[in-house]
């Protein structure tokens, strides 16, 4: 059930769920909406209060999420629009030309095209970032292998493929499998995905050795992750 509050001139949206716990439990997700979870005896008034006096800490949280987001309308593929590429904001330009490339100069996406129509821009455009993904990512995952050392991982096969909900995901055979949108990520960001693929070769469910291999390989491993939440907005 939605509810709200007021926190100075501030309004906070959420939703309150009953459940079988012992105290209140607020939650501000990636996409800025906050879930409230109360004890199944609670008093409604008490709720309110509980919220509003957490309501600092929730609006600094909503505005942490909101700093990451990049808030672009849909994709045109014209002249003008704003394309991420690794963490960037890059301001496209599409120039006729005889032949067909892609260049990320001084803060434009310069893409030189035989067909200018938007569909055309949009493939050349996605074939460029695969392109790039592929020399990128290998890169980076030999720069991320000797922190492995000690587990003696060989290096994985890897494979870039559009997904709609995974940003990666790996094998026990060693093949890891990465979102091609990564490559509009932050280095930080593509490094956090790797690593947490690398250390399911290590482990391979989610338990606290895995958590605590992957904060010690990256400590920053949270920032990266919230950076990731928004590339696909």
């Amino acid at each position: 059930m939605r509810h709200q509050i007021h926190f100075g001139s501030k309004q906070i949206d959420f939703t309150l769920e009953y459940q079988d716990r012992k105290s209140l439990g607020i939650k501000v997700r990636p996409d800025s909406s906050v879930q409230v979870l109360a004890p199944s005896d609670s008093m409604e008034k008490e709720v309110f209060r509980k919220v509003r006096a957490k309501g600092y800490w929730i609006l600094k949280q909503i505005a942490h999420f909101d700093s990451f987001r990049p808030a672009t309308p849909p994709r045109r593929y014209i002249s003008g629009e704003t394309h991420l590429y690794l963490g960037r904001q890059y301001k496209l330009k599409v120039i006729a030309d005889t032949e067909n490339i892609v260049k990320a100069y001084r803060g434009q996406l310069l893409v030189y095209a035989t067909d200018t129509s938007p569909k055309a821009v949009e493939i050349q455009l996605h074939q460029w970032y695969r392109q790039r993904a592929l020399i990128i990512f290998d890169e980076l995952l030999d720069e991320l292998l000797p922190k492995f050392r000690k587990y003696k991982i060989a290096k994985p096969i890897l494979s870039i493929r559009s997904m709609t909900k995974r940003w990666g995901s790996c094998t026990p055979g060693g093949k890891i499998l990465l979102n091609l949108e990564l490559i509009k990520a932050p280095k930080g960001s593509i490094e956090y995905v790797m690593i947490h693929e690398l250390c399911h070769l290590v482990y391979h469910s989610h338990t606290k050795a895995f958590f605590d291999l992957q904060t010690r390989i990256l400590p920053d491993c949270k920032k990266w992750k919230d950076r990731l939440e928004y590339i696909l907005a």
